[in-house]
């Protein structure tokens, strides 16, 4: 059994808000870079000039790539033989949020209630998702999630005869309806399966994947570069302006579900698709 100290965590936490919103990553960079030498349009090809100077300078000046510095969805593979000792770990997790945001200068966004509203003042609580797996490890990954493409996100609850082509429609209507709200071009999370909940989470896990990775099913990686190919022929381009480039990535996530049911969620997010991680 391996010991880790909350406060560990909390020091972990607070430099992945600040890094994760600084520093988009590295495919991602280069997902941009491609399809900017791809772009015939002078407006589309200008565009994405600007996107690429805009998070070169945050790389050089150590500043947030976009003023939406999200809500933080702080993912923890925690290690099976892994003992967390001084401290409760939502307490060390949402300390670690509070010390990023402030000593980095993000911007707070989060309100205590959603409909009375209310700044926390201190961008917590952050969204918390925990999974035990085997080790003595805890990784730790830090989205901060932006809502402008967070609100363009949905979810719907098909019954097996929408079949395959369902699902596809559905992704497509998606993003048409988006169209330039989640500042494309947009990395599509997709999560197919499970229950109402845990597809909303699939497809949330779907944008933490890096994007030049392919699902491990055949079947689903042929279908991430079809539904790719189709989206980007919508023609909704860099900022809604037009163009060869509306996303730079499809990732599809799946799971086992109920025999009257097919659930598939779709998460949307902007060009800055922030996510950064550390084992400890």
């Amino acid at each position: 059994m391996r010991e880790i100290k909350a406060e560990l965590i909390t020091d972990v936490v607070e430099k992945l808000c600040i890094e994760a919103n600084e520093h988009l990553p590295e495919d991602v960079k280069c997902a941009i870079k491609n399809c900017r030498a791809c772009e015939d349009g002078q407006i589309a090809q200008g565009i994405l000039d600007d996107i690429i100077k805009n998070f070169e300078i945050a790389d050089e000046e150590n500043v947030p790539i976009c003023q939406d510095t999200g809500m933080a969805c702080v993912f923890l593979e925690i290690g099976q033989d892994v003992h967390i000792a001084g401290g409760d770990l939502a307490d060390a997790v949402n300390e670690g949020v509070r010390r990023g945001y402030t000593n980095g200068y993000l911007r707070k966004s989060v309100v205590k209630d959603p409909v009375r509203r209310g700044n926390t003042g201190d961008n917590t609580p952050a969204m918390i998702y925990t999974e035990i797996v085997p080790g003595e490890s805890i990784k730790i990954t830090v989205g901060p999630k932006g809502f402008g493409s967070e609100n363009m996100s949905a979810i719907r609850m098909f019954k097996p005869s929408a079949g395959l082509q369902g699902i596809k429609d559905f992704i497509l209507e998606t993003v048409e309806n988006a169209g330039p709200n989640p500042c494309p071009p947009m990395v599509v999370g997709v999560g197919i399966g499970g229950t109402f909940d845990k597809a909303a989470l699939l497809a949330k896990k779907a944008l933490m994947r890096s994007i030049d990775s392919e699902n491990p099913d055949p079947f689903y990686a042929d279908l991430e570069k079809e539904m790719l190919e189709k989206v980007n022929k919508l023609g909704i381009g860099p900022q809604g302006f037009g163009g060869k480039t509306t996303a730079i990535g499809l990732n599809i996530e799946t799971m086992p579900t109920h025999i009257a049911g097919m659930p598939c969620a779709i998460n949307i997010n902007c060009h800055v698709t922030r996510h950064k991680s550390e084992v400890i």
